[in-house]
């Protein structure tokens, strides 16, 4: 049933829109471009967290070569390091968010990254289809918009 209201919604929506009155045509291409803010606020947050995670991916890579003992420099932030010996590489921390770790062998912890990774790009992909509709609505609404006023406007 939703496929069906999908595939005809553009082309109805302009038609419903071309009815509107001017004040509600103005609603909605102001709500429809905030949505597309937020939306793009949205893909940024998700592209920066799996930037972060292909980091992690990539340090858990670089941790799993190196040997038992090795001396190395432990990051506290994101500018603050302090001298540290790798004790077991085949068990790591895994930051599963809102402050909570759990203790994941190597493989586990590559495995999760992996995962969060394939799902936030699948969101980033979601949020692009449905920032393109929400962009191509505030579109029409802002050329139906003016094509009113260009109707309004006294012809010289």
């Amino acid at each position: 049933m939703a496929s069906s209201r999908s595939g005809g919604g553009p082309s109805m929506r302009v038609s419903e829109m071309e009815k509107m009155s001017l004040e509600q045509l103005k609603a909605v291409k102001e709500q429809a471009d905030l949505e597309v803010n937020l939306l793009q606020d949205s893909l940024n947050n998700v592209r920066t967290a799996t930037s972060r995670l292909e980091l992690a991916s990539s340090a858990l890579q670089d941790l799993s070569l190196r040997p038992q003992g090795k001396k190395m420099l432990v990051p506290l932030t994101a500018s603050l390091y302090v001298p540290g010996r790798l004790d077991d590489a085949d068990k790591v921390l895994v930051d599963v968010g809102t402050g909570y770790f759990i203790e994941k062998t190597m493989a586990e912890g590559k495995d999760y990254c992996e995962r969060k990774i394939n799902l936030l790009r699948s969101n980033f992909d979601q949020l692009v289809e449905v920032a393109s509709k929400k962009k191509s609505v505030a579109d029409e609404a802002g050329l139906i918009l003016q094509a009113k006023l260009k109707q309004l406007a006294p012809s010289p």
